[in-house]
C-alpha cells in the first residue's frame, strides 16, 4: 500500500434515531443512522403487508389460505392417489 493516500479507518460510535448505539469501524469520523436492526420492522417481527388495492385479500379469496400440511393430504388433480389401481382397457 502506498502511504498517505489511504483515509483513516478508525472505530466509531454508530448512534441510530432510535437511540442504539454500537461501535464498528469507518472511514468517517461519526456515523447516524435514521433506522437499525433494533428498531427495523423485518428484524423486530412488526412487518406488515401494505394492501394497497386490496390484493392480498383478492389472493387468499381466490386460492384461499393453504398451508404445506393441507397441500400435502389432497392429492394433485389429475395424479391418482397413492395405493390405487388403475383399470387398463
Amino acid at each position: 500500500m502506498k502511504p498517505g493516500i489511504h483515509p483513516k479507518y478508525a472505530e466509531v460510535e454508530v448512534r441510530c434515531a432510535c437511540g442504539n448505539t454500537f461501535k464498528t469501524k469507518s472511514t468517517k469520523n461519526e456515523l447516524h443512522l435514521e433506522i437499525c436492526n433494533n428498531c427495523h420492522p423485518f428484524f423486530t417481527g412488526r412487518q406488515k403487508l401494505i394492501d394497497t388495492e386490496g390484493r392480498v385479500e383478492r389472493f387468499t379469496k381466490k386460492f384461499g389460505a393453504q398451508t404445506v400440511a393441507s397441500r400435502k393430504k389432497a392429492p394433485a388433480k389429475g395424479a391418482p392417489a397413492k395405493g390405487s389401481k388403475q383399470a387398463t382397457a
